[in-house]
């Protein structure tokens, strides 16, 4: 059976920078809480001021926020001085007292209410009532539990985020109630049963989004080599944990999102880890993505305050992995980049030319078939974690970005029609500036089968440079930035410069072929016609 709740409060003195300053986001994730046990919102009145009311005054700005039950979502209601705020709120709290005597509200949410001001009518209906009544705010609650009030679960707002105290006010409700509950939300849920956070984690897509955080690494490993700008390596060296951090956090989301709670555990794990590499962080941050849940249950059932259920939640939950790879599991990860990275040299070095162009020849037909992100990309990564710059991001920017700009620019140069000239510019500029959105080219390869091996065959040119040369840059970055990050420039300045001219003069020759066979087409039927 439905239940239903009143949800008072205001936006309170610790509340106000935990969530109160937004009051109509912390009021959904109470409202979508709640749904998830099968508990409705019957009724609110939540007084938000422009501050903390620590040290506010009766001429503060504010404003209530009341429930619309037409459309079952949260309205502002009025407007004003915290003062005549606190004075219209005493209708709205004498209607909600009246509504518990009557028996349409089942429980209370309090978050820094007033139970001897703006909200005394409804906690003494609930008090007389008995009705189960959860919160947070230490001294509110406090004075409500000396009304006589059924307080099943209180406690105070520090360290707690909107996420966490919906989360346990709708778990201690469900508890008592009997009903069934599970965490709302996009990630596996706080039961951690169904394995369905589990399902949306790829390691590919964690990669591509640490990506921002290796090429902040290799920009100041760069900028370190220069001999006015040496005393970077001591920002080097600090800085040089920020990828195994950022993966670990990412992956720990990845798994189950708590907000700052699963965020914290994360960058805990993917510190500790930072010895084990970025393997081990990744191992790391989906453990503690794993654990933040099931510590956050588990406090949440044996009634810990949501203060300490956050607290202790973020911080075992990373704590606990972290030391496992530090301790134990750091050096077979290491061991294991270690490997990939020395198979990967060891490769090259028995004929730089014939397995670079090997490699090249294969960038267009795994980026093409989808297979750039399980393969390519790690391999990127685990390169720059140790150089900071990479055979394979050589190969990406040269090989797959300069020839598709290279392809772009053929089509400018020689459109089939002038009208195609313009909407090419941006995706040009965009490959040439940003590094990005090759997949502009793609239509031009699987519309012309010469196009397309023109820039595999350019790609794998690019291949045959990079190996003999050993070059090494990164992607993602725009070109005359991968050549300033590269560690050799003037040769890799060659090798984009091959990956350029060889898909324009691939795309250059169909689209020339092109237009012959439309003119000799047009001449042909203007003859029939004649």
């Amino acid at each position: 059976m439905t239940k239903k709740v009143a949800v008072l409060g205001s936006s309170g003195g610790n509340l106000f920078h935990s969530g109160g300053s937004d009051p109509v986001s912390l009021l959904r994730e109470i409202q979508t809480q709640c749904r998830a046990a099968d508990i409705t919102v019957q009724a609110v009145q939540f007084i938000a001021a422009e501050g903390s009311m620590d040290h506010l005054k009766g001429s503060t700005p504010a404003a209530m926020y009341g429930w619309n039950a037409a459309s079952e979502g949260f309205e502002r209601l009025a407007g004003g001085t915290l003062a005549e705020i606190n004075r219209e709120a005493a209708a709205l709290d004498e209607e909600i007292a009246r509504m518990i005597e009557e028996g349409e509200i089942d429980g209370l949410i309090l978050m820094s209410a007033d139970p001897s001001g703006a909200n005394r009518r409804a906690v003494e209906a609930a008090a007389r009532r008995q009705l189960p009544v959860v919160g947070t705010g230490g001294t509110s609650m406090a004075t409500v539990k000396s009304k006589g009030a059924n307080v099943i679960a209180f406690s105070g707002t520090t360290g707690t985020t909107n996420l966490t105290r919906a989360v346990s006010y709708a778990m201690a409700l469900s508890r008592y109630w009997k009903l069934p509950y599970r965490m709302a939300s996009g990630d596996g849920g706080i039961g951690g049963s169904s394995g369905s956070g589990w399902k949306r984690v790829k390691i590919s897509g964690i990669m591509t989004s640490s990506m921002p955080a290796f090429i902040a690494v290799l920009v100041i490993m760069s900028l370190a080599k220069l001999p006015f700008l040496s005393g970077l390596q001591d920002a080097v060296l600090i800085l040089s944990a920020l990828p195994p951090v950022i993966l670990a956090a990412l992956a720990a989301r990845k798994v189950a999102d708590l907000g700052e709670v699963t965020l914290i555990a994360g960058v805990t794990a993917g510190l500790l880890s930072v010895p084990g590499g970025i393997i081990g962080a990744i191992i790391a941050g989906l453990a503690a993505g794993w654990l933040a849940p099931w510590t956050f249950r588990l406090c949440t059932q044996r009634n810990f305050p949501a203060t300490t259920v956050n607290i202790t939640a973020g911080a075992l939950s990373g704590l606990a992995p972290g030391l496992l790879i530090l301790f134990a599991l750091g050096p077979l990860t290491t061991a294991a980049a270690n490997g990939i990275r020395q198979a990967l040299e060891a490769l090259l070095q028995l004929n730089p030319a014939v397995i670079g162009l090997g490699f090249g020849l294969l960038m267009w037909p795994a980026i093409m078939r989808g297979w750039y992100h399980a393969t390519v990309l790690p391999l990127i990564l685990l390169e720059m974690e140790k150089e900071g710059n990479s055979f394979f991001g050589a190969l990406d920017m040269a090989g797959l970005v300069m020839v598709s700009a290279g392809i772009l620019l053929a089509r400018i140069a020689f459109p089939a029609a002038p009208e195609e000239r313009k909407p090419l510019l941006r995706p040009l500029w965009m490959n040439i500036g940003f590094g990005t959105f090759i997949e502009a080219s793609y239509r031009y390869m699987k519309e012309n089968k010469f196009v397309q091996a023109g820039a595999i065959v350019s790609s794998g040119l690019v291949g045959m440079i990079a190996g003999q040369f050993g070059l090494k840059s990164t992607a993602y970055v725009p070109s005359y930035a991968a050549l300033l990050l590269s560690n050799d420039a003037p040769r890799f300045l060659l090798a984009m410069a091959v990956g350029l001219l060889g898909g324009f003069i691939a795309a250059s020759a169909a689209n020339l072929a092109q237009r012959r066979n439309m003119f000799t087409l047009t001449t042909d039927k203007k003859e029939g016609s004649g």
